[in-house]
This record gives C-alpha cells, sequence and structure tokens, in this order.
C-alpha cells in the first residue's frame, strides 16, 4: 500500500484515522524517530515529515521493472506459501535483479535460504555483511545484465536465463 522498500517502517494514525507520519526506515534507536513520536502523542503538531536519507535507491527502478519485480516477488511469496522453495527462490531472485534495492524483496529470500539467522533472534550483523557481499556481487553481474519478462540474461553465457 505504501511501496516500501525497507523494514522496518513507522506509520502514526491518530484517532479520527488520519496518517500523521509516514517514516520507511523508521527505528526505535533513533533520536529523530522517537522525538517525532512523542510530539504527535502530545499534540504538539499536526503532522510530521522526516527526511528519507535513510533509503537512498543507488539505482532507481522504472515504473515496468518495479511492476514487473512486484508481480515476481507476489509469485514468489505464492511459491513459498505452498512450500515450492526452488520456485520461490527463482522468482525472488528474479525479483531482486529488476529492483535491487529493494530490501523486502532481499530479506525475503535470506529468511528462506537462511531461517536460523532470524530465529531466534535476527542476526543483524550478519544481514549488514551479506548485504555488503551481495552488492558486490550485483554490482560485476549488473554491468551487462538485461532483464525482460521472460527472465535476465547472464552476461557470458549463451542466452541462459536465471
Amino acid at each position: 500500500m505504501f511501496n516500501f522498500n525497507i523494514v522496518p517502517n513507522g506509520i502514526f494514525i491518530d484517532k479520527a484515522g488520519v496518517i500523521r507520519l509516514i517514516k520507511q526506515g523508521f527505528q526505535v534507536s533513533n533520536t529523530d524517530h522517537i522525538e517525532a513520536v512523542r510530539t504527535l502523542l502530545f499534540n504538539e503538531v499536526e503532522k510530521v515529515e522526516l527526511d528519507d536519507h535513510y533509503f537512498n535507491p543507488s539505482n532507481p527502478t522504472n515504473a515496468l521493472e518495479k511492476q514487473l519485480s512486484q508481480t515476481k516477488f507476489k509469485l514468489g511469496m505464492e511459491y513459498y506459501n505452498n512450500d515450492k522453495i526452488e520456485e520461490a527462490l527463482k522468482e525472488l531472485d528474479e525479483a531482486l535483479l529488476l529492483n535491487a534495492d529493494n530490501f523486502l524483496i532481499r530479506k525475503q529470500r535470506w529468511y528462506i535460504r537462511h531461517p536460523e539467522k532470524f530465529s531466534p533472534t535476527i542476526d543483524i550483523e550478519w544481514q549488514q555483511k551479506q548485504l555488503e557481499k551481495e552488492k558486490t556481487e550485483e554490482a560485476l553481474l549488473n554491468k551487462d545484465l538485461v532483464c525482460s519478462p521472460e527472465g535476465c540474461v547472464i552476461p557470458g553465457t549463451s542466452n541462459e536465463k536465471k
């Protein structure tokens, strides 16, 4: 509904149902975020707009790629919910190729491949290292990558789709 690409997020809705704060990347450890909620709770302000420096896409996705990525994400989750793990991961991997800055897709892939990193507690340090590793790999792969609704052509292969 809000087109968030990362988690966690903060949404403050008052008693009348009016949205007073939407923050992609809301952090309970961020004093500015906590202060924003405090000012809303004590009716010191009507609405709070926080800057979005927390999430700056490195390579903005065009509308068609975003739509295709979202479709592949939804399909991947349907496969996962029906215990079709390999099919789910294939769709999620392709969704991420189309929208590499979508942390929700990335995190879902991690959860399926490495559930031990999410339970009983979430291993944030592992996620940060994994993100750095994947971003490096993606930078090398995406130099000449071409994606379409049929899949992505991997450079150096004979038109194989990933």
